[in-house]
C-alpha cells in the first residue's frame, strides 16, 4: 500500500491553549479510515489543516508526496465535507454545486447531475437549499464533495441528520468509493460505522491520535 497522506509533527494552539499536539500519523491509498473523537478532541482542527484550510504552527502535511502550503495552498484531488455544509439558500441544489464547480472549471452540467443523482437527489428540482432539511444538506454536501471524482474523500460526520435508508445508502456508496481505489478519511462517533466501513481507525483526546485496534 502506498501512502496518500502523511501528517509529520503536526501542533496547532490558539489563544495559548494546544489543540494538536505533535501529531504524527500517515493514512494508506484505497482504504477508509476513521477519525474517532470526542468534541474538542482536535479532530475536525486536523481535518481542516489536511485540506489547506488552516496553517499549522509546527509539522507539516504531506498529500501525494506534496506539501500542503507550499506551493499548494490547497491539495488538488481533495473532495470535503467538514462540519455543516454551507450552500447560497436562495438557489437550487443544481445552481449551488455549478456555483462551486466554476472554481476549478474541470467539470460541466452532466457531472454535476450525475453527482446529485448518485446521493439520492433530484437534479432538477428548483427547490431553494434553504428549505432543506439537516439530511438534504448533508446529501448535497456530499455531491458537492464527489462531483468532481477526487481521490481522496475527506468527511466530518457525513451521516448527520441522515434517515436510516439515507445512512444505508451512503455507507453503501463509500465501500463503491473504496473499491474504485479512493482513500477516505472518516470522522465519526458512530460505532457502526466504525465497524462495517474501515480499515484502519484512529482514536483522537487531548490533540493526540493513536491507532486503534480494529
Amino acid at each position: 500500500m502506498n501512502t496518500i497522506i502523511e501528517v509529520q509533527g503536526v501542533s496547532k494552539s490558539f489563544q495559548g491553549t494546544k489543540v494538536l499536539d505533535n501529531v504524527n500519523v500517515s493514512f494508506e491509498q484505497g482504504q477508509i479510515h476513521g477519525i474517532i473523537g470526542r468534541n474538542g478532541s482536535g479532530k475536525t482542527l486536523l481535518i481542516k489543516i489536511i485540506c489547506g484550510f488552516i496553517r499549522p504552527d509546527a509539522g507539516r502535511v504531506l498529500v501525494s508526496g506534496k506539501t500542503v502550503g507550499h506551493g499548494m495552498t490547497y491539495p488538488k484531488g481533495i473532495g470535503a465535507i467538514i462540519e455543516t455544509p454551507g450552500f447560497l439558500p436562495s438557489q437550487s441544489a443544481y445552481e449551488n454545486l455549478r456555483y462551486l464547480a466554476s472554481f476549478q472549471n474541470t467539470i460541466g452540467p452532466e457531472e454535476i447531475r450525475q453527482a446529485i443523482q448518485l446521493v439520492g437527489l433530484d437534479p432538477y428540482d428548483r427547490k431553494h437549499v434553504g428549505k432543506y432539511s439537516m439530511g438534504m444538506k448533508q446529501r448535497l454536501g456530499l455531491a458537492q464533495a464527489i462531483m468532481e471524482d477526487p481521490d481522496i474523500l475527506i468527511l466530518d460526520e457525513p451521516m448527520n441528520g441522515l434517515d436510516e435508508q439515507a445512512v444505508e445508502e451512503v455507507r453503501k456508496l463509500l465501500l463503491e468509493f473504496k473499491e474504485k481505489g479512493k482513500t477516505i478519511l472518516l470522522a465519526t462517533h458512530v460505532a457502526e460505522d466504525i465497524s462495517l466501513l474501515c480499515d484502519s481507525v484512529y482514536k483522537m483526546a487531548g490533540g493526540v491520535i493513536r491507532k486503534q485496534v480494529v
